[in-house]
């Protein structure tokens, strides 16, 4: 049996929402032509990474139990080539690294690797924590970015975003055209560019995978993240369950309404920055270079792209208090409606929020 295996480990923020979705959309067409992504009852890989990884993510951990396993498992089912992707995999520490490897035997591992510059990066990573409960302004997120290492680092940030940390864990052992790194193109390059350097990354057509997503994983402004944070706070104290917070606040609040919000302001990096990512651009295609990975795409992707002068730098822990009552409204809209739509509203819900009132105000 021959088997080719593509490990897509990241980075988060790359497009791997997207890309996973068109996967999983287009895995029976895939398969017609011996490239397999192998699913069970999950629609993801997330349980499979978040086992091997080890991290508790919100209380899912006990959910995932086994679950690497049972992928490698899955996909030593299939000859041709296997496709595994999840971002978070590119936390992995060295011996997680070394059991994913050893779950191949003497297959063809190949690692994949979505890169984009860290000026758009950072404030795509503070407000995806803000989006699973955390509550830190940008001003305190970018001083840690900033002033943490960046070899083995500790540091979630740049355990995933470290392009240099990341390959050399997970490039260890092979050789560099094995290594493939997919720059994600800037702003204004056309739709189809970053899917087709996956397709390139991973050897297939992308006439093989006809069916289109819509799912990405979106975006919010300014005032809509100050929103959240704030939310966060409360909620923190009124004790709601992560799963219920998934559910209404970052999937009904965040991706199905704030995230249509027309006219946000969005987070960037603030001009003084940009020197200090400059030289990280840098440092990454050097090493890129000195590697002598396969690079899909244009290193140059990989630098950071100054705003205009003319244009005003917004802080993204002071938007106008207009624009979050705006988002405050039509995030109470929602789930108005939602609550409107359930049954015994009065007996279940109602009661539920009144425990969280008195909690918050310390009855």
């Amino acid at each position: 049996m021959t088997r080719r295996v593509y490990l897509h480990v990241g980075a988060p923020k790359t497009g791997t929402t997207y890309l996973q979705d068109r996967l999983y959309a287009n895995r029976s067409e895939l398969a017609r032509h011996d490239v397999h992504y192998p699913l069970g009852l999950a629609a993801s890989h997330f349980k499979a990474a978040l086992d091997l990884v080890d991290l508790s993510w919100g209380g899912q951990r006990e959910d995932a139990r086994g679950e690497w396993g049972r992928l490698v498992d899955r996909a030593r089912r299939h000859d041709g080539t296997v496709i595994i992707s999840h971002e978070i995999l590119s936390g992995a520490r060295p011996s997680q690294i070394r059991r994913a490897m050893a779950g191949f035997g003497d297959d063809e591992v190949h690692l994949v690797y979505s890169a984009r510059d860290i000026a758009r990066q950072i404030p795509a990573e503070w407000q995806e924590g803000i989006k699973h409960r955390r509550r830190r302004s940008f001003a305190r997120f970018l001083t840690q970015v900033q002033s943490a290492r960046r070899t083995k680092p500790n540091l979630w940030f740049w355990k995933a975003q470290g392009l240099p940390d990341v390959l050399t864990r997970w490039g260890d052992g092979l050789p560099p055209d094995r290594v493939h790194v997919v720059t994600v193109p800037q702003a204004g390059a056309p739709r189809d560019l970053l899917w087709e350097r996956y397709c390139r990354a991973f050897g297939i057509d992308p006439a093989w995978a006809p069916e289109e997503s819509s799912r990405e994983n979106v975006s919010i402004g300014i005032a809509e993240t100050a929103l959240l944070r704030k939310l966060n706070r409360r909620l923190k104290k009124a004790g709601l369950p992560g799963e219920d917070y998934r559910r209404i606040v970052r999937q009904l609040m965040v991706h199905e309404t704030l995230a249509h919000r027309e006219g946000m302001t969005r987070a960037t990096l603030p001009p003084v920055a940009y020197p200090w990512a400059e030289e990280i651009a840098e440092e990454w295609v050097e090493w890129i270079e000195g590697a002598g990975v396969d690079v899909i795409g244009d290193v140059e992707d990989l630098r950071p792209v100054r705003p205009p002068e003319d244009v005003a730098w917004v802080n993204p822990d002071r938007p106008r208090r207009r624009d979050m009552v705006d988002s405050a409204l039509d995030a109470l809209v929602a789930v108005t409606l939602e609550a409107a739509g359930r049954p015994d509203p009065h007996d279940q819900i109602g009661a539920r929020i009144g425990r969280a009132a008195r909690r918050l105000r310390g009855q």
